[in-house]
């Protein structure tokens, strides 16, 4: 899955993107109904590992299930 397609679940669910404040290629996400942070890398075209998705997707406090089908 995609940076963008990963942005629009996450806004669907009720995260916002936090502002940058740098260069680099991660972008900080805050999910205020649990008051989760994460840092998403954002590779444009390439794909996320799943492994890192999960991680993000459990950092932000948000079922697996609940984000899948978002």
């Amino acid at each position: 899955m995609k940076y963008r397609e990963v942005t629009k679940k996450l806004r669907r669910l009720g995260c916002e993107e936090l502002p940058r404040r740098g260069g680099g290629s991660h972008r900080k996400w805050y999910n205020s109904a649990t008051e989760g942070f994460a840092s998403i890398p954002d590779w444009g075209a390439k794909d996320l590992k799943i492994g890192t998705l999960r991680q993000v997707i459990r950092s932000l406090g948000i079922d697996w299930e609940e984000f899948t089908e978002a």
